[in-house]
């Protein structure tokens, strides 16, 4: 009797231990994030890859500078594993906001509407701040330094 209890709680353990395995190494943050969606048909320049190690690691990001709720509140208290819906998820409009004349004027709100606005403000806002705040120009906020020219 001894015996079966023992053989069960082994199996029981090692079986709670392939669990938790994998549901941690299924939820890990990759370090380079390619900044692809396939809501996006094409693509006019070339995909921006982003070093979320990186980010967090060298330049101390917090979780909320990137991540926010549907009130735009940040999501300070993200840890590793934890579910995190992409952008694209609640900024449905691939793209960005229609420019040019005779183009409608939008609130900021509705610009945010647009995945590509809102994943730029988000990025540029945080380097000009971060380039202000070291006086110096390493954070990138033109077009050709995050989307280098495509190779023919």
């Amino acid at each position: 009797m001894q015996k079966k209890l023992l053989i069960m709680a082994v199996i029981v353990g090692i079986s709670a231990l392939f669990i938790t395995a994998g549901i941690y190494a299924g939820t890990k943050v990759p370090d380079v994030i390619k900044m692809e969606n396939k809501a996006y048909k094409t693509h006019k320049k070339s995909i921006m890859t982003f070093s979320h190690k990186k980010h967090v690691d060298e330049y101390k990001a917090g979780c909320g500078e990137c991540h926010h709720d549907d009130k735009g509140k940040p999501l300070d208290n993200l840890k590793e594993g934890d579910n995190v819906q992409n952008c694209i998820e609640c900024h449905k409009k691939p793209g960005e906001r229609p420019k040019g004349k005779g183009a409608p004027k939008l609130s900021k709100k509705e610009r945010l509407d647009y995945h590509a606005e809102a994943i730029h403000y988000n990025c540029k806002d945080c380097h000009k701040k971060f380039n202000k705040k070291t006086k110096t120009k390493k954070a990138p906020t033109t077009c050709a330094k995050c989307h280098p020219k495509k190779k023919k």
